[in-house]
């Protein structure tokens, strides 16, 4: 210090002033370049912070951290899975301080040694026993026999959660809804209070314990309040519909086993929608169920001719015909003749509506009196015995029009059905056989206008054959929206989910268009009503209506706008996992929806038929 000093004293005063002001100008350079570079605490700061002694509002964001203080004697292995798995914003902080074996020892025997006075000073003044005295001294020499065998450690454990919301009335409904949770287990949580800033502190990725409120824990307990939860759709019996992505098991599952086996896939174009139900109807038809689709783009044809399936085309041309007037039959002694024909007729009359536009409240009354004259006209009446009779057509209920009163106007409406341009399509007695496994009904070749009416048919032909007879059957509506469009035809499809359990039914519904679906009410409640929910890739004009029906995390969102295509996430019940969709070959070239795959299949099987005729 002192050669310093003399070298600064020897040198020339000019000399010394002109590195000062150097000195001084590279600072001033240092400073202004350091007001304009961005940092990461720049990037991550919020643009304003306002404590107060009940939270901390970060900009426009309200936060509040909850502590716990007490645990009950028992907790089970996944008991955070519920505040994990919150719908809302969370931030967890969990702090461990290990203390030593020998401190908590001495303290245990201190402990031993109380219980065993007071439970032998009661047993010698005749008292009688206190069982929560001797549960606790079991307790105490079990921890003192595993922490002096090393089995296990102690630690002292705190835990914190902070909750975020866009108001103060969000945040206390969240709050309370933690605090709940946290009450279910029979742990005592608490809201800071004069030191928000302390828990917030505590619960971003600094590491830093502001709070402080640690409870005296042995290591087992604590490695059951682990956050790391991954929900495991194994069971050991099911069908397999892809691998878990968070942890490459196996997603096995029998939708049969909820409280419904309904299904809704949601997907954009291309995103494996189709490729996922294929392939969940051929494993399923290995267990032997039966299933029925409806397909608008022909796209089952090669999967029908691969398992021997039937597959049925429906357009005004095909010689394949189904009668809407169709009835079910009667199943079990619980159910009239007198309700089906009731039933059939309200279901025609939404069918009606398809086809001929609304009606007025006149039109509304005389159609029904006329369907059930219709009936009647074949000797379909309450007394009449349904495995026998024939059921009426179109052209049936077109005669007895004109032969009512104001039924001229409905009946020259009608008659385009009968002998105009759409008279190929329903006006003829079902002539399509349902004894096969696989059964797929293609509306491809059918105008578009057609095509509600003409799905709407098919799927009452089909409700009808499963009340007819019960079995394990899956009935597969592929681009559902069509039916959304018009309330009677959506309303008809939300009975049909909400009845189906009762048939041993499963019902999937297909959709891209998630918008027209999700939008009308009819559609929320098909998806209310569906146990297993499929979503794939979404596009970014349908995430937000996805998030708030399905409930989603930021994290889920963002997965299913970058999923590629087989991927998304699986919903099962309560239960739900990202999901990547899997194939073996054999199955990829049976269920493939890939123009150029199809075409090389094609290709393929000419070759193999040429060479045969060879």
């Amino acid at each position: 210090m002192s050669l310093f000093r003399k070298t600064k004293e020897t040198e020339p005063k000019g000399v010394s002033a002109a590195k000062e002001r150097e000195e001084l100008i590279t600072l001033e350079e240092e400073r202004i370049y350091r007001r304009g570079a961005v940092s990461v605490r720049d990037i991550v700061a919020p643009a304003s912070l306002q404590i107060t002694p009940a939270h901390v509002k970060l900009g426009g964001t309200f936060t509040r951290t909850i502590f716990v203080v007490a645990y009950p004697r028992y907790i089970a292995v996944g008991w955070f899975a519920p505040i994990v798995n919150l719908a809302s914003s969370l931030d967890i902080g969990m702090f461990f301080y290990p203390v030593a074996s020998s401190i908590i020892l001495k303290q245990l025997k201190k402990k031993a040694g109380a219980l065993e006075a007071q439970i032998l000073g009661d047993t010698e003044k005749g008292a009688p026993r206190d069982p929560i005295r001797e549960t606790a001294l079991r307790d105490v020499e079990k921890l003192r026999d595993d922490l002096t065998q090393g089995i296990e450690k102690f630690f002292q454990f705190a835990l914190y959660v902070t909750v975020y919301a866009r108001s103060l009335e969000e945040l206390d409904k969240h709050s309370i809804m933690v605090e709940e949770l946290f009450g279910s287990k029979l742990i005592y949580s608490k809201k800071v209070f004069f030191q928000a800033e302390q828990g917030f502190n505590a619960t971003i990725p600094l590491g830093v314990d502001k709070l402080m409120v640690p409870f005296n824990m042995n290591s087992s307990p604590i490695a059951s309040s682990f956050p790391f939860i991954s929900a495991d759709l194994t069971s050991d019996n099911g069908i397999l519909y892809g691998i878990n992505r968070h942890n490459n098991s196996l997603i096995l599952f029998d939708r049969f086993s909820l409280q419904n086996a309904n299904m809704v896939v949601f997907a954009t174009s291309g995103a494996g929608k189709s490729y996922s139900v294929k392939l969940e109807i051929l494993r399923s038809l290995m267990l032997g169920t039966d299933v029925i689709v409806i397909d608008p783009e022909a796209e089952y044809k090669h999967l029908a001719e691969a398992v021997g399936g039937t597959y049925v085309n429906i357009s005004l041309a095909s010689p394949a015909k189904v009668n809407p007037f169709d009835l079910p039959r009667p199943v079990g002694e619980e159910t009239r003749t007198e309700d089906v024909i009731r039933s059939a007729v309200i279901t025609l009359k939404g069918l009606l509506r398809l086809m001929l536009s609304q009606f007025t409240p006149e039109e509304d009354a005389l159609m029904d009196r006329a369907l059930l004259e219709t009936y009647a006209k074949k000797d379909i009446t309450a007394a009449a015995d349904l495995a026998k009779v024939e059921a009426p057509v179109v052209t049936d209920l077109l005669e007895v029009l004109e032969g009512m009163e104001g039924g001229a106007s409905l009946a020259e409406r009608l008659k385009k059905y009968t002998s105009g341009t759409f008279s190929g399509l329903i006006n003829n007695p079902t002539n399509v056989d349902m004894r096969n496994q696989l059964v797929v009904f293609s509306v491809r070749d059918l105008e578009d206008e057609l095509r509600p009416i003409a799905i709407y048919t098919l799927v009452n032909y089909l409700w009808n054959i499963v009340r007819s007879e019960r079995k394990k059957r899956i009935l597969v509506i592929d681009e559902a929206w069509w039916l959304m469009q018009h309330e009677d035809s959506a309303k008809f499809i939300f009975a049909l989910v909400k009845r189906a359990r009762k048939y041993y039914l499963g019902v999937t519904t297909i959709t891209q268009d998630v918008n027209d679906f999700l939008l009308n009410d009819y559609g929320k409640a098909i998806v209310t009503n569906s146990a297993l929910q499929l979503l794939l890739k979404q596009s970014p004009a349908a995430i937000e209506l996805i998030q708030k029906t399905f409930m989603l995390t930021e994290g889920e969102k963002y997965l299913l706008l970058e999923s590629a295509v087989g991927e998304g996430i699986f919903f099962a019940g309560p239960k739900h996992a990202a999901i990547k969709v899997v194939a073996s070959y054999t199955e990829d070239q049976i269920v493939t929806t890939d123009p150029r795959q199809l075409l090389e299949i094609e290709a393929a099987k000419k070759e193999f038929e040429q060479q045969l005729t060879k």
